[in-house]
């Protein structure tokens, strides 16, 4: 029965074994061929494809001479050893660039446009991030940000927003709005012209007039001088628009003061957001309600609420935190809680009363 059986498998293997041959002859026409293509012939095993190549050919004792081609014969042996020794398999090469480093890198880039690849390198070796200033380079390039400019051209200039955020404590920004006045003779549109501090968004507004000429604006820009000196504040640069009505002896008292005014660029109101903003709030919250008829009716509204948003009104913008604007301010924990009503109950706060 023994004999009958290896005489059966020996003819199944006579017929199998040439279609076999066959098999593995093509197998390996294939990889000549893939090899050929390459542009390096060279191929580097990971720890566990050199894992999956011993495991395979342990099937036959190792006799791989023959069957081998991505490495020498001799690699092959020096893997089988190294696996008989117990150590484990190594990554060749530099270990990749993480996606926090690539992250981290492409943020520094847009953010910092005057640095170079070597301070980004800096920057990270502080962050326990290594990388060297080719693979930043490499990074960047990948996505298309080139931060180092050429020595022949000039350096670009800084974006609009960091240039606002670098500056915040020494900028304020102007701007006029209108409220129409219904008089006696008939209605007539009032101006006001309104100042802003970006950093600690307080604010000051002029008297509302029906001719805002130049005597006007500039006597205007006296007062908002003084309102800094008031609280504190030294100004180096002031926002404006394209206004007119920003004169010369206008632009020649904040000279004088050292204050360099910045025009922005014609339609365009998100570059002085700030001023935008103020304005916007106070027509929504208070003068929106209300139909004027005199100037010291509209006067007395814009004191009234400008006097509550620098002292008692919370803010909400970056980084007020909903807080007051008045630094002297402090919350009281104990008291009955009131309400304190202005205008009409327009303009409304609370507090606790001492007790």
């Amino acid at each position: 029965m023994n004999s009958l059986s290896l005489l059966i498998w020996g003819l199944i293997s006579q017929f199998f074994s040439p279609r076999h041959n066959a098999q593995i002859r093509l197998l390996k026409a294939q990889v000549r061929i893939l090899q050929e293509r390459l542009p390096s012939q060279r191929v580097i095993a990971s720890p566990e494809e050199k894992s999956e190549l011993l495991r395979l050919g342990a099937d036959f004792d190792h006799q791989i001479n023959d069957l081998i081609m991505i490495v020498k014969p001799n690699t092959y042996r020096r893997w089988l050893n190294q696996s008989s020794s117990g150590k484990p398999f190594k990554q060749v090469g530099r270990p990749r660039l993480t996606q926090e480093l690539r992250d981290t890198v492409i943020c520094m880039a847009k953010e910092n446009l005057q640095w170079g690849y070597r301070r980004i390198v800096g920057e990270l070796k502080k962050l326990g991030l290594y990388a060297g200033a080719n693979s930043v380079k490499r990074i960047l390039n990948e996505a298309g940000i080139h931060p180092e400019p050429e020595k022949s051209k000039p350096t670009p200039p800084l974006p609009w927003d960091t240039f606002i955020k670098a500056h915040l404590e020494t900028t304020l920004a102007c701007d006029f709005f209108s409220k129409d006045v219904y008089t006696l003779l008939g209605k007539k549109t009032a101006y006001v012209l309104i100042f802003i501090h970006l950093a600690s968004r307080r604010a000051f507004t002029s008297s509302a007039t029906y001719a805002p000429d130049s005597a006007w604006v500039t006597q205007q820009a006296r007062n908002a001088l003084f309102w800094c000196d008031q609280q504190g504040i030294k100004p180096s640069y002031l926002i404006r628009d394209g206004d007119t009505k920003f004169s010369g002896p206008f632009l020649e008292v904040w000279r004088s003061d050292s204050v360099r005014v910045i025009q922005i660029p014609h339609n365009a109101p998100q570059a002085n957001a700030f001023a935008e903003s103020f304005i916007g709030t106070l027509k929504r919250e208070c003068l929106n309600y209300f139909v004027c008829f005199s100037r010291s009716q509209l006067n007395h509204i814009l004191s009234t609420w400008l006097d509550h948003y620098n002292h008692d009104r919370p803010h909400r913008g970056a980084g007020r935190d909903n807080n007051v604007l008045d630094v002297n301010f402090k919350a009281a924990r104990d008291g009955p809680i009131k309400c304190k009503e202005k205008l009409g109950g327009i303009i409304k706060s609370y507090y606790r009363e001492a007790a």
